[in-house]
């Protein structure tokens, strides 16, 4: 995504480019993330090794977050990401490359409406942190505690780098890691 050594002839989409805002939990976003699931279950189903799995922040009960679903699909290999961008496409899904999304271990895809992100699908292998990302979700939906913990954290996250989506996940980068220490991941 965008970098502050980017040259000034690159022009980002607007969604790229939003702001970071942490937002009250919503229990639509569960009928939401189901809705989604269903549907790249059935897109994906050529490709997927394991179900499609609502994950991040929306999957959290109480959880407050940025309003933007998170999915992650398992396939055998990254390399059918180039296969999966016409299926995908015609239902809002952006494939964002490599090179920019900078995260080796998986393939993203952002769905936008109306210039904004309203979803995320991390294509990842059994190998990668997909077991990683399902148990943060779990230890988070056992334990109210954390829940707080985590929303009061990015709440602080969101207030000091709302320009700066790098920024703002890194900063939660700690705290996952301590959680995952505790599920022995």
């Amino acid at each position: 995504m965008p970098e502050p050594d980017d040259p000034p002839s690159v022009t980002w989409p607007v969604w790229a480019i939003e702001r970071v805002e942490v937002v009250h939990h919503d229990p639509a976003w569960a009928d939401r993330g189901l809705r989604e699931r269903d549907l790249l279950q059935e897109l994906l189903a050529p490709w997927l090794t394991a179900a499609v799995e609502h994950v991040g922040s929306t999957a959290v009960p109480r959880l407050a977050a940025k309003p933007i679903v998170d999915l992650q699909a398992q396939v055998a290999g990254l390399d059918v990401a180039d296969e999966l961008v016409p299926v995908v496409a015609p239902h809002g899904w952006h494939y964002v490359s490599p090179e920019l999304d900078r995260s080796p271990h998986r393939r993203f895809f952002v769905k936008v409406r109306d210039d904004h992100r309203v979803a995320h699908l991390h294509v990842m292998t059994a190998g990668s942190r997909w077991h990683r990302q399902l148990a943060f979700r779990d230890a988070l939906r056992a334990d109210p505690e954390l829940v707080r913990a985590y929303a009061r954290l990015k709440a602080e996250l969101a207030d000091r780098h709302h320009d700066d989506r790098e920024a703002y996940t890194a900063g939660k980068r700690r705290f996952v890691q301590e959680v995952l220490a505790r599920t022995r991941l």
